[in-house]
């Protein structure tokens, strides 16, 4: 059970990582870290909602650990958030980096927040309707 959790966060994490790589890259390239924000809040989102929706099912622990630590993990970035404000610092006011990390944690925590509603709505809604898989 343990290696089997252990390889779910490891390919989670490589899609994850691929992911955030891919939507960094696309983004355009402008003096304020566009890319990283939006993956660290659909991240925070999708997880939110992912916990949300998991937390009246007894669902494999493989799964909750592949797609929560893995792939949101490896999703999103608390590093590349780091290092884009003192970047972002460097090359601009403090103003705008403060801008920058206030619309990552707070924006963030508001995610993580929606989206647990919205899973533990849906899930609640799952549930009524018998379909309980």
């Amino acid at each position: 059970m343990v290696v089997k959790n252990i390889l779910a966060v490891f390919i989670g994490g490589a899609v994850g990582t691929l992911l955030r790589y891919a939507i960094t890259v696309s983004t355009v390239e402008i003096a304020f870290p566009l890319g990283t924000l939006f993956v660290n809040l659909v991240g925070s989102f999708v997880l939110g909602t992912f916990t949300g929706w998991m937390m009246r099912r007894e669902g494999k622990e493989y799964i909750k650990v592949g797609f929560g630590t893995g792939l949101c993990g490896g999703f999103t970035t608390m590093s590349t958030l780091a290092a884009d404000a003192f970047m972002l610092e460097a090359q601009s006011t403090i103003f705008i980096t403060t801008i920058y990390l206030f619309s990552s944690i707070v924006g963030g925590l508001l995610f993580a927040f929606l989206g647990l509603l919205l899973g533990h709505s849906l899930s609640k809604k799952h549930l009524a309707s018998g379909l309980n898989s």
